[in-house]
């Protein structure tokens, strides 16, 4: 049973890490890269679509994005999207394709940035932590209930606090990187 609950805190802790390489890989580091654009939805026919589902997407300086959208009739749609999104990008359009010119990061700006990365790797030791107590509290349940004995919940406790260890360490380096990346380029 405690292997059991071992796995799911695993499998917790391991989405939290997902989780914040996701969010990280969408912060904007200075350099054109597809991802940025991850999380847009275009407003297309009535339904929220998302932008990768519309256009193909590339990046053909390291400084620039191209957006080629598949029905034309869309453009204008992306176009209102990607501005309200709050990327900090201008899209300029020549009806066939948008151009997303990627600005230079200010030092303010790359300071909110890496705060903002900071940020998104503290939410996730959070979630990992909370599987951590979501773990011990299942374990409490079992011996109080008798399931496991004194000495195995204080082994799986120790190897949950491991885990925790391990994943939060893995969050801060994931985080590290992300934030001298920000500041170096």
């Amino acid at each position: 049973m405690s292997a059991e609950v071992k796995e799911t805190a695993e499998m917790a802790m391991d989405e939290a890490v997902d989780g914040v390489k996701q969010r990280l890989h969408r912060i904007r580091t200075g350099k054109a890269s597809p991802s940025i654009l991850d999380g847009v939805k275009v407003e297309y026919y009535g339904a929220l679509t998302p932008l990768i589902q519309l256009a193909t997407i590339a990046t053909p300086e390291p400084r620039l994005i191209a957006v080629k959208p598949f029905d034309r009739a869309a453009i204008n749609a992306i176009e209102r999207a990607i501005q309200a999104s709050n990327l900090g990008l201008n899209p300029s359009s020549d009806g066939m394709m948008i151009r997303l010119q990627v600005p230079e990061l200010t030092g303010d700006r790359r300071k909110e940035l890496a705060k903002q990365a900071r940020d998104c790797g503290e939410e996730g030791k959070i979630a990992v932590r909370r599987a951590r107590q979501e773990a011990n509290d299942t374990l409490k349940k079992e011996l109080k209930d008798s399931d496991i004995t004194e000495d195995e919940a204080h082994k799986d406790r120790d190897e949950i606090q491991k885990l925790t260890d391990k994943y939060c360490a893995t969050i801060d380096a994931v985080t590290e990187a992300k934030t001298k990346e920000i500041m170096e380029l």
